[in-house]
């Protein structure tokens, strides 16, 4: 991959990082996101730094045994081992954002807990949700980020039993406009539950669910068309992001 390319890929996840803390998808200077920059080579957010303060130069640049190949600052342990099984186990997975988001995160602590096909912004990620039930501590070796990667069966959501969340896509935009719109149709679903005093949610059957997310799945231009919004956003809000 070129230099221009690298480049470009570096400032797309800078905007990707300080875009979720904006939207408050972040949680302390902990979780993390990579987008694959060639073959077995991968750009991730360095340890130690809020992401709403990283640009793209302290972005690293790492390969697929975790060395850090360009880059200032420490490479966090369990992002490696996450992330670097899920790009080498799932091609389709060319961005990987792995969060603590308090709606999505919820749903993880319930037992049995769902995402309910309940509400539109839900039923975009209908037949495209994968489950992992079992918390094994954090994934501090390569055993267990297998054993999480394995858990997506191709899927683009991960939902990780007390944990959190990981979301991949074949670009950094639609996978953050995935994220984004999965923590809003957690937010709906839960805030749903606190007021239904006991009433069900309103399902959305099936053959519907799998409709709109087909509708959803062939306006993916929006997911650029928001991606580009928050780069102006942050331009106006956030100078500097983009220094490498």
């Amino acid at each position: 991959m070129g230099t221009d390319r690298v480049a470009t890929l570096r400032t797309d996840l800078a905007a990707a990082l300080r875009a979720a803390a904006m939207h408050g998808l972040n949680e302390g200077v902990c979780n993390h996101f990579s987008v694959e920059a060639g073959a077995d080579r991968y750009l991730i957010n360095p340890q130690g730094l809020h992401w709403s303060e990283v640009t793209a130069g302290d972005l690293l640049l790492i390969d697929g045994a975790g060395r850090v190949l360009e880059g200032r600052h420490a490479l966090e342990p369990t992002a490696f081992f996450i992330h670097g099984c899920i790009h080498r186990m799932h091609p389709h997975a060319k961005a990987v954002l792995h969060t603590h988001m308090p709606y999505a995160t919820a749903l993880t602590l319930v037992e049995g807990g769902r995402l309910e096909w309940c509400g539109q912004n839900a039923l975009r990620f209908f037949g495209r949700v994968a489950w992992d039930e079992h918390y094994a501590g954090l994934a501090l070796d390569a055993a267990e980020g297998e054993r999480i990667a394995a858990r997506l069966h191709g899927c683009d959501v991960l939902f990780m039993a007390s944990h959190g969340v990981t979301v991949v896509g074949p670009t950094l935009a639609w996978a953050y406009d995935d994220l984004y719109y999965l923590e809003r149709a957690c937010m709906h679903q839960v805030l749903a539950m606190q007021a239904a005093a006991g009433r069900p949610l309103r399902r959305v059957p099936d053959a519907l669910a799998a409709r709109v997310a087909a509708q959803t799945a062939g306006e993916r231009q929006q997911s650029d068309l928001m991606f580009d919004a928050l780069k102006r956003l942050l331009d106006r809000d956030a100078p500097g992001w983009r220094v490498l």
